[in-house]
């Protein structure tokens, strides 16, 4: 059976609710008063509808990524502008999507057709999944407009989305809907909710519509009337969109560290394979793996923070699928390395110094003496090569930053 998200997604842009920014509708002309003429703002600029309303409008063609949290309308608006433009729509998610479809998709665009062409709209959920090189492969198709492009994504695309294709596209930011926006998106359920329980659901969710209309789905079916109660269970019972600002994000990547921290390498492998199995970001993984070697391991296994850099530049190159095999092989390799907290705890101990005691004057010797006039005055003075006396500025002299 059909989701219920799905069933009442809006089809059209007056039935859609929030971004008003975006799709509003502008102000009318006023007659109060005399002939009609232009409202303005309080700059005294005439007011009109949001630039995605105007290019629905007027049909626009033209490629662009919409920027938000999930639940916030992006796929809907794609679909709406795609409508409008009675356009042929795509969809891919980046998820589990790369360069054959892109290439399937581009020869059916091509195919002769009889009569007026239609124009192409490939909509890509979560692009920022997208490696380099697909990125790279999608490039020359919007280029040469074989395809108009509509991305969507959670992160910011300047850093998620190469340049090149960036600069092809106009940017939409969607933010997060209101208190008021979420009670009318509920209200498109026909569901009876008892006020305490909307109120509740609706700050559970936290601006993402998909995530209150699934509970809500959920403990209609599981347990035939919607309450505060059954919707805690609904959430206890459906493994809900993994999303990537929620608490469940922040508590499998902890679970993930602790694990690999306590040399288990069968809870790391487990935690991770949850996260890949949800969707999770492989290179924001793999980060955290680079900041774990040197954290945990450091000194103990130099080699580790090799490892860690390679498995990132695996994942940034390769992508999913395949990628989660070398995100395997490195935490695997993390957890069973020897652990040390050296340098780590050293650079703290440093820098909570530097924080107490300012910028401490550096020691004459060891200062760069580029002129005749710095070498009269004494820098770099008595340096010797392989000195045994501290470096360290006087009043830490006797200062150990790097335990044995």
């Amino acid at each position: 059976m059909e989701p219920l998200a799905s069933q009442i997604r809006p089809q059209k842009l007056a039935e859609f609710v929030g971004q008003q920014h975006l799709v509003g509708p502008g102000k009318p002309a006023s007659t109060r008063g005399g002939p009609s003429r232009r409202v303005v703002d309080e700059a005294g600029e005439p007011t009109r509808g949001g630039p995605l309303r105007i290019a629905i409008e007027k049909k626009e063609l033209f490629s662009f990524l919409l920027w938000g949290p999930p639940g916030c309308g992006k796929t809907t608006l794609a679909r709406i502008y795609a409508n409008a433009l009675e356009a042929d729509f795509y969809e891919l998610s980046a998820v589990d999507s790369g360069k054959e479809d892109i290439k399937r998709i581009v020869g059916d665009t091509k195919r002769p057709t009889l009569g007026l062409q239609k124009p192409k709209i490939l909509f890509i959920d979560e692009i920022h999944r997208f490696n380099k090189a697909q990125q790279d492969f999608l490039l020359p198709f919007v280029e040469r407009g074989d395809i108009t492009l509509i991305g969507a994504t959670t992160e910011n695309p300047s850093f998620e989305v190469i340049s090149p294709l960036l600069s092809r596209c106009r940017v939409f930011v969607l933010n997060e809907l209101s208190e008021k926006e979420m009670s009318a998106v509920l209200k498109r359920t026909k569901v009876k909710i008892p006020k305490t329980a909307k109120e509740w659901l609706i700050q559970m969710a936290g601006g993402d519509a998909r995530q209150a209309i699934t509970t809500l789905e959920t403990a209609e079916k599981l347990y035939g009337e919607i309450t505060v109660e059954t919707l805690k269970e609904a959430i206890q019972s459906k493994h809900l969109r993994y999303d990537k600002k929620g608490e469940e994000h922040y508590n499998t990547i902890s679970a993930f560290i602790k694990s690999m921290r306590a040399s288990q390498p069968d809870a790391a492998l487990y935690y991770l394979a949850r996260m890949v199995d949800a969707g999770e970001d492989p290179l924001f993984i793999a980060r955290r793996m680079v900041i774990f070697a040197s954290e945990d391991i450091g000194l103990a296994q130099p080699t580790a923070l090799v490892v860690a850099n390679e498995v990132f530049r695996a994942c940034e190159t390769i992508g999913y699928p395949e990628c989660a095999i070398n995100l395997a092989h490195g935490a695997a390799y993390l957890a069973t390395c020897k652990k040390s907290r050296q340098s780590y705890d050293a650079y703290f101990e440093a820098l909570a110094d530097v924080k107490k005691e300012g910028n401490l004057p550096i020691p004459m010797r060891i200062r760069n003496a580029p002129t005749k006039l710095m070498k009269d005055i004494g820098y770099h003075k008595g340096y010797k090569l392989y000195d045994k006396e501290s470096y360290l500025p006087d009043k830490l002299k006797k200062k150990k930053y790097l335990k044995d």
